[in-house]
């Protein structure tokens, strides 16, 4: 049984698709202005664990992933839209160029560097800009049933005509009034201050934004919510399965699509809501004014293998904040590495069929099928990959059980691509580096080389026709 927890009822529940064995899964993608940051991915990564565990359920999956390139302004995740601009012309004015080809290098940057952490691909990804009509037709519709009304600025959704406006955040709409900070200034002509933007004019502060569009209200671009619902429901269906974001897009981004849309059709937008908690850095928040966003070029440009960054996510619970260290990332790198390892002591083996290893076999699929079942329990997940790795099986049967997990963990370990040779390149640069201490008579360094390499899974025997490094039993 697969047991998901609900951001809306605040509980985990049996997961019950509408249309067994399809599954609609619509996941927020990237803003491309700029490059994805591992909290991004952090999220990106739940996401794919989702995916892949539904298709373990032997579920088909239409996952559709959005790329905003067009109306999330600068305040939006914070509700003081008004005062920001659009991160896409931020971006344009960043790197001196036009908005699409600022949009068209991040997106292509995105689809490229998703591989390196072995996320696969959504069934469709589109981008905002490609369902400008459907947007501009859901508008209408609010419009037409006065959940909406027009200004000089553009059009609002109204949140009073609501009633259960912040059900998904359970922050009641009074609350919001008296959070709301006065020395924000403020669009005047709404009638609320929580009231969001659908449509922004093209006029005042976006007389000049690049990307517009005829609408029956003026010329403009929509606001960052509508894209959303309009993409959702235009390619899965007024009512989907599962949604997904980041455990930031519930106060603000999510329960406005959840207001717009059910407003719209008068239906529940989607059954089941899931949202990854923040990743946090040397202890505190992450943030580009701090310096430590990191991207996954960066991770690269450090000499660290992207799926070492995958492992590290999946130590933890989506749900639990966690928190990035380049100690606790090269310890994830060298955990990777021993997995690697294992499986390159498989290379040959000969299936033992006997009961008792087909009965052991059976016992750690079922073990890491409850984890992962319940709630996406990646930590007791990878907690049963070691205990497989650890026990007495044979080879093959370790190789068979971690190619199976892997169909889950997507740490590459259902390829041939890391065990291709008996020492990985790593290993055999490791042991250059030692021979090199040796000679110079730097023993003490020597025998640090020699214990990364005991970490990361062997044993160098000095001999006299040089070292040779055997993988640890």
């Amino acid at each position: 049984m697969l047991t998901l927890y609900n951001s809306l009822t605040r509980s985990k529940e049996e997961f019950t698709p509408l249309n067994p064995p399809h599954v609609s899964l619509y996941t927020c993608g990237p803003t491309v202005y700029a490059y994805q940051h591992i909290g991004n991915w952090r999220t990106f990564v739940f996401e794919d664990i989702l995916r892949r565990t539904l298709e373990k359920n032997n579920y088909k999956v239409n996952h559709v992933m959005n790329a905003t390139d067009v109306g999330h302004l600068s305040g939006d995740n914070t509700g003081d839209a008004d005062t920001g601009i659009d991160r896409m012309e931020k971006g344009a004015k960043r790197e001196g160029k036009n908005v699409w080809d600022v949009a068209q290098f991040y997106l292509n940057d995105f689809v490229q560097t998703r591989e390196w952490l072995n996320i696969l691909p959504p069934t469709k990804f589109v981008r905002a800009t490609e369902f400008i009509q459907e947007q501009i037709a859901l508008i209408q519709k609010l419009l037409d049933k006065d959940l909406a009304y027009e200004t000089e600025t553009g059009v609002f959704f109204s949140v009073d005509s609501y009633p259960e406006y912040g059900k998904l955040s359970g922050q009641k709409l009074v609350d919001k009034r008296v959070a709301s900070r006065e020395e924000v200034r403020r669009d005047k002509s709404k009638k609320n201050p929580a009231d969001f933007a659908l449509w922004f004019r093209s006029v005042g502060k976006f007389a000049d934004h690049q990307m517009h569009w005829p609408a029956p209200w003026g010329e403009g671009f929509p606001g960052w919510h509508i894209e959303c619902s309009a993409m959702a429901m235009s390619l899965l269906g007024e009512t989907i399965d599962i949604h997904t974001g980041g455990v930031d897009h519930v106060a603000i981004h999510h329960t406005n699509e959840i207001a717009q849309s059910e407003g719209a059709t008068g239906k529940p937008f989607a059954k089941y809501w899931m949202h990854g908690e923040f990743l946090m850095v040397d202890g505190g928040r992450m943030g580009k004014s701090l310096g430590n966003a990191y991207t996954l070029h960066d991770i690269k440009g450090k000499g660290f293998e992207l799926l070492a960054l995958r492992y590290l996510y999946l130590g933890a619970h989506y749900r639990d904040k966690l928190n990035f260290t380049w100690e606790s990332l090269e310890a994830a790198q060298t955990a990777l590495k021993r997995l690697y390892v294992t499986l390159s002591k498989t290379n040959g083996s000969i299936e033992d069929s006997s009961p008792k290893a087909q009965n052991n076999t059976k016992g750690f699929k079922e073990a890491f099928l409850t984890a992962i079942n319940n709630d996406l329990n990646t930590p007791q997940a990878l907690a049963v990959t070691w205990e497989a790795v650890k026990s007495d099986l044979p080879n093959e049967a370790k190789r068979s059980l971690l190619q199976d997990f892997d169909e889950v963990l997507g740490l590459g370990l259902g390829t041939e691509t890391e065990t291709e040779t008996e020492t990985p390149r790593e290993v055999q640069e490791l042991v250059s580096k030692r021979e090199e201490a040796r000679k110079e008579k730097n023993f003490a360094k020597a025998d640090q080389v020699r214990q990364r390499l005991e970490n990361l899974g062997y044993t160098v025997k000095d001999t006299k026709s040089g070292p040779q490094v055997v993988p640890k039993d």
